[in-house]
């Protein structure tokens, strides 16, 4: 932040410094035609400043970026990394002007650049060498960031029109980089470079809170991390409570209703009443892009899902599969595990065989970061038993991937869904029973005994879920295959405990899940599943302690 102080910068001063108010009014403005499903005009309205203002230049390139990331073609991540790299050759020509605010505005933008072009590293490229670039690009924006932060709380900076703006960028970044690192345990920071680093959650929360009910330009971006936080992270990667009210304040800004059309298809997936009804009304809502739809499509098949609507089910998994990049792998084996539920003699949708689908899922894996996806690896694993001439038949394949998705815990309120699984899952343990044994019987009747304990759990019947908790446990040295029965075992037992208030008994078992497993599917999942359930109780995790941002 040094000073320049020739005439040329000086002149430019007060036309640069009317400019960034314009840009950024131009800028919301854009962004209210994105939220508005006016993508193309949206863009159309930043183009022409794209090598003149930083944060138009920004704003574009975010727009490219999720649009990119939707599409997963590697044109789009090429050309949105390129549209990002000079967004970020525009913010360093911009940290050259005099004024130190404007140098300050610029250094945000830079910092959200980095953090952007990281994700993009990530996308593009499968090798080790690009995911260490990425996760080089993430540090230097946390350390950018970090230093903002003090700089602006230590320093008593021109407060200009602009200034809830910088405020707001520096909020975000700061709060986006604690909320995250306080979801990752310390094993997975220390593979990421982050070692010595966690995250105040609650201080995230704070200030991303703050952010979302603002009127600045990352107001938005504020409001869809809180809202992936509040009703996707919590789910999948903590300990299975969302925070449902305070998703529905933060909704209240951007309402979606069915007699509000055009809606917004940015905010439909986190709308969770008239669920069904509000995802197809986000596909009609707008054609420019089509991506939108997909997420739309994932979260109906789960819907259907959840009522056991399996030919429904199976109808969006293929969508996905025909339309999606993102994970065919994962779809085909959706496919096929929605097949496998139907009764043996209903006819197949479109003539469709599971077997044949199930063989298929290990021609679609892909690498994202130079690694497969978990979920992908697993649906491969247990495709597996299918290459056999005459396969064992995988019990109830969907119900073990909605478990891998935390959706016992999606319907725990919804009795009359929890009803119907768990019917589905005694006629799957009498089929289990009754058949000759063979090398997977061992962990099929554990994988069913783990998703009744979770039925159980649900009803209210405690003390039957730590039954069936326990027999998995007690099979461990059975199973052949499916290695990540026992630390989730575990660790639905200790959460069964933290609902009794057996706390002591509760961080054993956590402690016990963490430590002493390894190399099985799903593992980072279940690690920061232990790690929620440990920050929940307060509890040493037994790691190296940790310094806050």
């Amino acid at each position: 932040r040094g000073d320049m102080s020739n005439g040329k910068a000086e002149n430019s001063l007060d036309s640069s410094q009317m400019t960034l108010k314009e840009c950024l009014d131009e800028c919301m403005e854009a962004l209210d035609l994105f939220l508005n499903n006016r993508f193309n005009e949206s863009l159309e309205r930043l183009q022409p400043r794209v090598n003149e203002s930083m944060y138009h230049a920004l704003i574009y390139a975010t727009v490219l970026e999720m649009q990119a990331m939707m599409t997963f073609q590697h044109d789009d991540i090429s050309n949105a990394g390129n549209t990002m790299k000079n967004a970020q050759e525009v913010c360093q020509r911009s940290a050259l002007l005099v004024k130190a605010d404007l140098q300050l505005h610029a250094e945000v933008c830079y910092a959200e650049c980095q953090l952007q072009r990281a994700a993009l590293t990530f996308l593009q490229d499968e090798n080790m060498v690009s995911f260490i670039k990425g996760g080089i690009k993430v540090r230097n924006s946390y350390l950018i960031y970090k230093d903002l932060h003090s700089f602006i709380k230590s320093h008593n900076c021109l407060k200009g029109p602009s200034h809830i703006h910088l405020e707001g960028g520096i909020s975000f970044g700061v709060g986006a980089f604690n909320l995250t690192l306080s979801l990752f345990p310390p094993r997975i920071l220390r593979v990421l470079e982050f070692a010595g680093f966690s995250g105040d959650k609650e201080y995230g929360l704070s200030l991303l809170s703050d952010g979302a009910n603002g009127t600045n330009l990352r107001s938005m971006l504020c409001a869809l991390l809180l809202l992936c936080y509040y009703t996707f992270l919590t789910f999948i990667l903590g300990t299975g409570e969302g925070e449902i009210a305070e998703a529905e304040q933060l909704l209240k800004p951007f309402p979606v209703s069915l007699s509000n059309i055009p809606c917004s298809t940015v905010w439909c997936p986190f709308h969770h009443y008239q669920a069904v009804t509000l995802f197809e009304d986000g596909c009609k809502a707008q054609q420019a892009w089509k991506q939108f739809h997909h997420m739309c499509y994932w979260e109906l098949m789960w819907c259907f899902t959840y009522k056991q609507a399996w030919r429904m089910a199976y109808f969006y998994a293929d969508l996905l599969s025909q339309e999606s990049r993102w994970s065919k792998a994962m779809y085909v084996y959706m496919k096929a595990a929605y097949l496998s539920m139907l009764p043996k003699d209903e006819a197949r949708p479109f003539g469709e065989d599971e077997v044949q689908l199930f063989r298929q899922v290990p021609t679609f894996k892909q690498k994202i970061a130079g690694k497969s996806p978990p979920t992908e690896k697993f649906a491969i694993r247990k495709a597996r038993r299918y290459k056999a001439p005459s396969p064992v038949k995988l019990p109830v394949p969907v119900l073990e991937m909605m478990y891998m998705w935390n959706g016992f815990n999606v319907i725990r309120k919804r009795p009359e869904l929890t009803e119907g699984i768990m019917q589905t899952l005694l006629e799957a343990e009498l089929c289990a029973l009754s058949s000759t044994g063979n090398e997977y019987s061992v962990d099929d009747c554990c994988v069913i005994q783990l998703l009744k304990g979770l039925c159980l759990k649900n009803q209210g019947l405690l003390q039957a879920a730590e039954e069936c908790f326990n027999k998995v446990c007690s099979s461990e040295k059975k199973i052949k295959f499916d290695h990540y029965l026992v630390p989730n075992s575990l660790v639905e037992l200790s959460l069964l405990y933290i609902d009794q208030g057996r706390r002591e008994e509760a961080v054993k078992l956590l402690r016990k899940a963490k430590q002493n497993y390894k190399d099985y599917s799903m593992e980072s999942r279940t690690q920061f599943r232990v790690h929620a359930a440990l920050a929940k109780l307060k509890a040493d995790p037994g790691e190296d302690e940790d310094t806050h941002l």
